[in-house]
């Protein structure tokens, strides 16, 4: 079902892409006689549930007609959701959409690094800050990351953050 979901991926990413949002993931399922189609979105400054009810009526009228209709036959359960805190950081778009969250970052070389992103400089690398300064680390260097989770997260507002070198 992965190339079913793939292929679904495809033809949502353009219309729902209008309407503001990244489409994450797409992933089909077989339960029964039907599926159940759970398309994953997100965009810069968060989900609301008006942005996915949005999506989700998008989603439907083009999941219920050609050419999307003829790649998933039969009825269909559909799920539009915002990706979890435990989604792997593997884009550089989730990078900058984690700014000022508390990360933990798993090197290729074993080593663990836990910091706050504090900036994103280009599409290659990252910037987090610890108790040790700042650190840049190439994206290519990173083999897993995700973002802790924080019941007393510090406001972001309070946060210094570095974009572009700058404070």
């Amino acid at each position: 079902m992965a190339a079913m979901g793939e292929i679904l991926k495809a033809g949502l990413m353009v219309p729902l892409g209008d309407l503001g949002v990244d489409v994450e993931s797409v992933d089909v399922q077989k339960a029964g006689r039907r599926h159940i189609v759970r398309v994953v979105v997100e965009r810069d400054g968060g989900v609301d549930l008006d942005l996915i009810a949005s999506v989700s009526r998008r989603a439907s009228e083009l999941l219920d007609v050609p050419p999307l209709a003829d790649e998933l036959p039969g009825p269909f359960v559909l799920e539009v959701t915002s990706p979890g805190v435990d989604r792997p950081l593997t884009e550089a778009r989730h990078w900058r959409r984690a700014l000022t969250r508390l990360v933990e970052v798993t090197l290729a070389d074993g080593s663990t690094v836990v910091g706050r992103v504090s900036s994103v400089p280009d599409e290659d690398s990252v910037v987090l800050v610890n108790e040790a300064g700042d650190r840049t680390i190439p994206r290519a260097d990173i083999q897993r990351a995700v973002v802790q989770v924080e019941f007393n997260r510090p406001d972001a507002a309070a946060l210094v953050i570095e974009e572009d070198g700058q404070e």
